[in-house]
């Protein structure tokens, strides 16, 4: 038996759902019942019957998924799998950040710590990002966290004044506007998609096409008829978009764009968490309670 084929006889023996976001690996991708972004997994963790969710990302995702399915039993299936962009910001560094701004909105990314968003009014997801912050009373302050990048793009489109914590995905952050441009020049005629958390994305906007989320790149994949587009991402959607839409050329802004925490869960890794029930996720339930109401807002935006 292949190992593909292990891995779909025992989601089917333990009653599991596989989950995977679209930067995993494509074998990983190809094997997941529902490949998305956070927002669409987020929604499809909490439709799902199944009482196993094993989630092929990172482990901020993990816990998004418990603290919506606290009955539910949620695996990572390589705990290394984590993100710099969360590591940014801790629980004690946000209580500190409120204490100087006590009235003001708390709206935190996505990718933050379960304890990070126990601090937050509401959660957002790139994207809902500016529904989120365009929904909040427009006489309320307003602290975002902790992608300053995603933070400005969304400061520029909705005209909110919003402080912005200092933080970023190091592997979007890297992207500069000079490396946008030289693309476009190499590359005339081709769309540019850049995700809004990129280094380049705020600063060169008259020259992007389209800023998206990564399930909005994977709508626009599948809609256009451009012979060739430019993805400024993380290179590991190409797959998907590649796979729905073969008669264009999708080539990334930058081959390099890759995020080791995305990549660190293998085929093998799944097969081992579905087989041994490893590594099993959970959230303390004073966090998760107090985590739930600003992702619940999330899911409903």
């Amino acid at each position: 038996m292949s190992l593909e084929a292990e891995v779909r006889q025992l989601k089917d023996d333990r009653h599991a759902v596989l989950l995977a976001h679209n930067y995993q690996r494509p074998e990983v991708q190809d094997v997941a019942d529902f490949v998305g972004d956070s927002l669409y997994l987020s929604r499809k963790a909490m439709e799902t019957d199944r009482p196993v969710i094993v989630f092929a990302g990172v482990r901020f995702m993990a816990e998004t998924a418990k603290i919506l399915n606290p009955s539910r039993t949620v695996l990572l299936p390589d705990l290394k799998a984590g993100c710099g962009l969360a590591d940014s910001i801790t629980a004690d560094l946000l209580r500190d950040w409120k204490a100087q701004h006590p009235a003001a909105v708390v709206v935190a990314y996505i990718n933050t710590s379960a304890e990070v968003k126990a601090e937050a009014d509401y959660c957002c997801t790139s994207s809902n990002a500016i529904k989120v912050v365009s929904g909040i009373p427009a006489d309320r302050e307003i602290l975002f966290l902790p992608d300053m990048f995603l933070g400005d793009y969304v400061r520029r489109k909705t005209g909110r004044k919003m402080h912005l914590w200092v933080g970023d995905c190091p592997v979007h952050a890297k992207m500069r506007p000079e490396d946008l441009l030289r693309a476009r020049a190499e590359h005339p005629g081709a769309p540019v998609l850049a995700h809004p958390e990129c280094g380049c994305a705020s600063q060169v906007l008259p020259h992007v096409d389209h800023v998206l989320s990564t399930d909005g790149m994977v709508r626009f994949a599948e809609e256009t008829r451009a012979p060739e587009v430019l993805v400024a991402t993380e290179v590991g959607i190409l797959h998907r978009m590649r796979q729905l839409n073969p008669t264009t050329k999708f080539t990334p802004l930058d081959e390099g764009t890759v995020c080791p925490f995305m990549k660190q869960i293998d085929l093998t890794d799944v097969r081992d968490s579905l087989l041994l029930g490893q590594h099993v996720i959970d959230v303390p339930p004073e966090i998760a309670a107090r985590a739930r109401l600003a992702l619940e807002r999330m899911v409903a935006s």
